[in-house]
């Protein structure tokens, strides 16, 4: 049986990839070897997500680097190929479901954290295609256990019975933060995965104060096992339990994104008395 180590609930809070060269300099300091940036960029914060695994497949011993140059407590998500969401249908997608999970994930261990199948905006929801889809996540492999996140972006799945779906397969549907896509703020699963896109130039942290004091309140209530009431829901309330948070600052003025970040993860510190 696949095994999950029993720690306290927390928040996580990151960005997505770690190269970047307007963040040379800025976000990583002046000289710093390139090879070095994500030894760096994981002691400032808590997680990242993985983007090149959406266009291609990585080697094992890739994997094993990065478990291996960054802290103990860190964790990864990865966004899963794009050969496996983006087609027609849905339950054809076995064959690249199982090579991702074949490639060389399971060489993160204890900081693969949780794979985001990310739909195009065109993918509209129909209830037994995605199902069928859903039916292909495994629950373990190898023994390690998975978190699965789906992130849908067309208007027809604000519908209480693809809530419903996620929820019965306890899949997360991850929530869209001030952007152009559909937000979809439901738990459905043991975590919450959110990917929030309003970092903007005049800001020098990314968001105004009072933006990161609103989404570090709306993590701190998914945390509780409650939700926040200020984001759109589709579906029945869920059942109040804790849940681990995974928060991904994303797009928007993508330079600011790391400053942001940093800035979330010292107040939800402050708030908690660390």
């Amino acid at each position: 049986m696949a095994t999950r180590k029993k720690t306290a609930t927390r928040i996580r809070v990151g960005i997505g990839g770690w190269t970047f060269e307007p963040w040379r300099g800025v976000f990583y300091p002046e000289g710093l070897a390139q090879k070095r940036e994500l030894e760096y960029a994981s002691r400032q914060l808590t997680t990242i997500e993985i983007n090149g695994t959406f266009y291609g497949s990585q080697k094992p011993e890739t994997f094993a680097k990065w478990h291996d140059e960054t802290p103990d407590d860190f964790v990864f998500s990865l966004k899963a190929p794009r050969f496996a969401t983006h087609r027609r249908v849905l339950a054809e997608a076995r064959d690249s479901v199982e090579r991702f999970l074949a490639s060389g994930v399971l060489e993160l261990k204890n900081k693969l954290g949780p794979i985001n199948w990310q739909f195009a905006p065109t993918k509209q929801f129909d209830a037994d295609d995605f199902g069928n889809f859903l039916e292909l996540l495994p629950a373990e492999a190898n023994g390690h256990a998975l978190r699965h996140a789906v992130e849908v972006r067309h208007a027809s799945f604000c519908d209480e019975a693809f809530v419903a779906l996620a929820r019965k397969r306890d899949v997360a549907i991850i929530v869209a933060g001030d952007s152009k896509y559909p937000q979809i703020a439901d738990p459905t699963a043991s975590f919450v995965y959110a990917r929030i896109m309003g970092t903007e130039e005049a800001n020098p942290l990314g968001y105004a104060d009072d933006a990161l004091d609103r989404w570090v309140e709306r993590a701190q209530a998914w945390a509780a096992g409650g939700a926040p009431d200020d984001l759109d829901s589709y579906g029945r309330p869920a059942a109040k339990k804790a849940r681990d948070v995974y928060l991904y600052v994303i797009s928007g003025h993508k330079a600011h994104n790391p400053a942001a970040a940093m800035a979330l993860i010292e107040k939800i510190k402050r708030n908690a008395g660390e």
